[in-house]
């Protein structure tokens, strides 16, 4: 295993398409829920325990060779709001054109043909891991901090908000990363005894109603 292939994956500059959607944080910031550092904060802790959780999960059962079909599903359940399935399946293609990039794999070439409008990313993610050799415990710590550093990131291009402070931000969220990342292993691997309704389904309210929101707006900085 190269753990260095965690770091390849887990870059922001790694081509999967991220940087184009801001994880709910172009909405939240019109509607006066993100203003700041302290407000960037609550925003990110409450999506990696809800979003990055589920997220986390289901990347972690896909390396642990969960039929995708049956995780895709279990992620669109999980998902009630179609702006953000769609953006989910779109963020899947162009994770699934990056991953056969890097890491060319016949099971990344049949997923890609299972889903040929894009499978959900973390599903993707989480093949895309296997491919470069990683584990569970990688790909839950990439999907969950990728739930936060994306509207940390955005939130720097909305408000001009000091690099610096979004970088604090994850700094001290680094914990419930790690806590994040160990509960949605566990779930992954409870999955071979109690199927995918072992994986968490937390919810986020105003991020699906957001999503729905920002999805109508005629002009807008970010794709979701």
């Amino acid at each position: 295993m190269s753990r260095a292939a965690l770091l390849v994956l887990a870059d922001g500059r790694f081509p999967a398409g991220g940087h184009a959607h801001s994880g709910g944080a172009e909405a939240a910031v019109k509607a006066g829920r993100i203003s700041g550092g302290v407000s960037l904060e609550d925003f990110c802790r409450g999506r990696l325990h809800t979003a990055g959780l589920v997220a986390a999960a289901v990347a972690a059962a896909a390396v642990l060779g969960v039929d995708p079909v049956e995780l895709d599903a279990a992620a669109d359940a999980r998902t009630p709001s179609p702006a953000l399935r769609i953006a989910a399946r779109r963020l899947g293609r162009q994770m699934m054109r990056a991953a056969r990039a890097a890491w060319p794999s016949a099971e990344l070439a049949a997923l890609a043909g299972q889903f040929p409008k894009g499978a959900h990313q973390p599903v993707v993610l989480g093949v895309a891991a296997r491919a470069a050799g990683l584990g569970p415990d990688d790909a839950a710590y990439c999907a969950a901090y990728e739930s936060v550093s994306g509207p940390a990131t955005a939130t720097v291009r909305l408000l001009s908000l000091d690099p610096f402070d979004a970088t604090a931000v994850l700094a001290r969220l680094a914990p419930q990363l790690d806590r994040v990342a160990d509960r949605a292993v566990d779930a992954a691997r409870r999955v071979a005894d109690e199927g995918v309704d072992a994986l968490p389904a937390s919810s986020a309210p105003l991020l699906e109603v957001g999503a729905e929101w920002h999805a109508g707006w005629p002009v807008r900085l970010f794709a979701s």
